[in-house]
Parts: C-alpha cells; sequence; structure tokens
C-alpha cells in the first residue's frame, strides 16, 4: 500500500520552467501551484499578459492532486438549506455558477486536448435513512422547480439499480456532475500554461510581498519579482498572510483506492458508473476509476493529514467500504492517502480582494470545478474586467476562536461519529 495519491503516482511528470532566475517583472504573480493558480496563469496568458506562477512544491501536490477525482455540479449541501440561509435568489445563482465550473473544466480539458478521461458521468447523493428520504425529496421538489429540472429522486429499487449495495433506501442523482484522473488534468493545465507563455516555478514560494508604487514586490529565494497584481491561490498554505489563515481550518479527508478489478467485478458493485455521496454526518465519497478500481474517501479522522492518520484512516476506510459493498472482492488497498481541505464557516469559496491583493480559496472540500472556474474569473478581473467575480461581495467570516479550533476537531469528529450511531439505532 501505497501512501501517496494515486492521481499524482500515475500522473505524467512536470517539467517545469527551466530552473532559471525568477523575472524581474511580471503583469502578475501568481502564489500557488493548484487548480486554481494554474487556470488563471492560463486565461491571463489568453489576455495578452505576462505572469509567473510560485509553487513552494510540486504542481498540484496538495489538494489539487490530492481529492476523490469528483468534478461535481451544484452545491455540497442540502440547497433548501442553502435557500433558507442565503434565501433562494442567491442559492439558485450560487448553484448554477457551479454548474458553470463543471463546463468550464470540460471547456479547458477539450481546448487543451488533456487525456484525462473526462466523463459526464453524474452525482448520485444517496441516505439509508428516512429523514435522508425526506430531505432528498424536499430537496428535489425545490430544484427541479428553480435551478436544475435534470436532477432525479430515485427510490431504494432505483438506487440498487445504480449501486451494487442495499444499504441505501433513497438517492437524488445530479446528471451534470463529471469526473476525470486529477494528476493528467493538473499537469496537463501547467503544459498548456508553458505553451502559452506562462512561467512556473517549482519549489519556489514567496517569501515576502509589500507594495512598492501602485505595483507589488514579491520576494523568493531566488530574487524579487516586481507585479502589477497578485493573486493568492494558496489554499490551507501557512505562508500565507494571516488575514487569510485567520478565515481558513484545515480539515483532513482521507482516501484510498483499490488495486484494479476485472470488469464485471467493477460492474457488480458500481453498475450505474456515478460519483456517489451518501448523507451521514460523518460520510463517505466514491467513484470508479477507468483502470477498474475503487476510490472511496470520507473524513476518517478529522485530524490533520499526516502518515501515522493517513494509515489508521485507511483501515477505517476500508471497514467502510466493505460494509457499503458486502460482495466487494477481496481486493487489496494499492494507494491511501490525505489531505486538508480549506474549510470556511459557511462553507463555501470565497474570492475577490484585500489591501490589493486578488484571492480565490476555501473551497471546503467541492472545489475541483470551483477552483478551475474561479481561477479564470480572477485572471479576467486582474486583467481589469468588471463583474467577473461571481463570489464577489459576500463577507468572509473569520474561524471562531482561531488558534485554538484545530485542537477540538477530534472531539468533533467523535461527536458527529455518535450522533450517526445514535441516529441509525432510533431507525
Amino acid at each position: 500500500m501505497k501512501l501517496t495519491s494515486y492521481w499524482l503516482d500515475t500522473a505524467p511528470l512536470f517539467t517545469g520552467t527551466p530552473q532559471a532566475e525568477v523575472p524581474g517583472q511580471v503583469d502578475a504573480v501568481i502564489v500557488g501551484g493548484g487548480f486554481s493558480g494554474l487556470s488563471a496563469a492560463l486565461r491571463l496568458r489568453q489576455l495578452g499578459a505576462s505572469v509567473a506562477v510560485l509553487e513552494r512544491d510540486r504542481v498540484i501536490g496538495e489538494a489539487s492532486g490530492r481529492n476523490g477525482g469528483h468534478v461535481n455540479n451544484g452545491l455540497a449541501g442540502s440547497f433548501s438549506a442553502a435557500c433558507a440561509k442565503l434565501g433562494e435568489e442567491t442559492a439558485t445563482r450560487l448553484y448554477k455558477v457551479f454548474n458553470s465550473a463543471v463546463d468550464a473544466v470540460e471547456t479547458i480539458t477539450r481546448e487543451n486536448d488533456i487525456d484525462c478521461d473526462f466523463a459526464r458521468c453524474g452525482k448520485l447523493k444517496v441516505g439509508n435513512r428516512q429523514a435522508h428520504t425526506t430531505a432528498l425529496a424536499t430537496d428535489y421538489a425545490r430544484l427541479t422547480t428553480v435551478a436544475d429540472p435534470a436532477a432525479r429522486l430515485l427510490d431504494g429499487a432505483q438506487v440498487q439499480q445504480e449501486l451494487g449495495s442495499d444499504l441505501f433506501s433513497s438517492g437524488l442523482l445530479y446528471p451534470d456532475s463529471a469526473r476525470m484522473h486529477m494528476g493528467r488534468f493538473g499537469v496537463g493545465l501547467a503544459n498548456a500554461v508553458l505553451r502559452a507563455g506562462g512561467q512556473i516555478f517549482e519549489n519556489m514560494p514567496m517569501t515576502g510581498m509589500k507594495r512598492k508604487g501602485s505595483a507589488f514586490e514579491v520576494t523568493t529565494p531566488q530574487g524579487k519579482i516586481l507585479a502589477k497584481s497578485v493573486l493568492m491561490a494558496t489554499g490551507i498554505s501557512r505562508n500565507s498572510p494571516s488575514w487569510f489563515r485567520q478565515r481558513i481550518m484545515p480539515v483532513g479527508s482521507f482516501i484510498v483506492a483499490t488495486e484494479p478489478m476485472d470488469e464485471a467485478a467493477m460492474r457488480q458493485i458500481m453498475p450505474g458508473g456515478r460519483n456517489v455521496v451518501t448523507m451521514q454526518n460523518i460520510h463517505n465519497y466514491f467513484r470508479a476509476t477507468a483502470d477498474h478500481r475503487l476510490i472511496f474517501g470520507g473524513r476518517a479522522s478529522f485530524s490533520r493529514s499526516r502518515t501515522t492518520t493517513d494509515i489508521a484512516s485507511g483501515n477505517m476506510l476500508l471497514a467502510a467500504m466493505r460494509r457499503t459493498f458486502p460482495k466487494l472482492p477481496d481486493v487489496k488497498i494499492d494507494y491511501c492517502w490525505g489531505g486538508d481541505v480549506d474549510m470556511t464557516v459557511d462553507r463555501l469559496p470565497h474570492a475577490g480582494q484585500w489591501n490589493g491583493v486578488f484571492y480565490t480559496m476555501g473551497y471546503s472540500g467541492h472545489g475541483t470545478q470551483m477552483s478551475v472556474y474561479m481561477g479564470q474569473r480572477m485572471a479576467e478581473a486582474m486583467a481589469g474586467m468588471k463583474d467577473t467575480n461571481p463570489l464577489a461581495g459576500r463577507a468572509w467570516q473569520k474561524i471562531p476562536c482561531y488558534g485554538l479550533a484545530s485542537h477540538f476537531l477530534p472531539l468533533v469528529g467523535a461527536f458527529y461519529r455518535a450522533k450517526d450511531f445514535v441516529q441509525e439505532m432510533k431507525e
């Protein structure tokens, strides 16, 4: 069992910009070489701006290359709850932004000929309790009225046609969702930036930044860069200015990938070929790959990702996988890895300007498509285009008790596990 991301381990190597001196001056510096930063760099080059991407480690080495491989449309949580909290008009607008984000991923894949197994497979949200069935029916009625007429409500028998499991009694299908090989997409996107004339510097952290007139002076280990504008696309990075760190809670998410199965075995457990998300408080998410592996993830631990936590979480996920699929063949786990989700208080991404610095981050576990999409939109904002940021104007709340909150995450996890257990015992 390799303690590394399946996506990163099976992607082609990215050779990057030859290690020369960083440019003395560019139109834009992008801090962070994940999907947000790379997408922004590509769009800036399309708009004629010179750009340098600074990545402290390797391209797509963090959340962009360490996730579950879903490219899901719509909001992560309940649409009805979002309507109650944000108002129906705002919730519907945000829902459609997420839909546009999936379209953006597909367009980039097609226009840049990126071989990453992109496919519109649909997302299936499944429940195993009466309360889940009620919630899905409520969401379905509202979704199909104002936001997503293609959504479909499934009963238990229909869910079992999609999954080789009798654990779930209801489901809601979102047909526009997609999946892809995250590593191959990320390397393909980075290569597209290079072909367009952008520069990407791996192992090149930003070590300082200050205003210099109307521009910014960005400091790196290889020298200083004068930039007209800067985009922070750093996610959970502890190197970000404290204003950003105080608004993001790093929460561990953990994933395993099985060894390849024969096609018949995969059809038996995943006949519908969907992305699947469960509805427990401590939920799971899973999908098949093009080489017939099962990718199975969840918040098995509420600790940060590290070797011991990853191994323990991998064992917990294997047990959950076998509970979900009793007919699963006796397969081995080839890969086990963890990564940190950049969670915000409202579980929605945030993008805008702080002290003249552009930013986009806080995708809260639903970021593959939004990171790509928001990179494009923030690039347009940096180029002076108006009204391109669909998240503009939204207040970004600080994490309560920042600095202490992360220490209580294991207790939060224990509470929600206990809550799941009590709820299931009642039914």
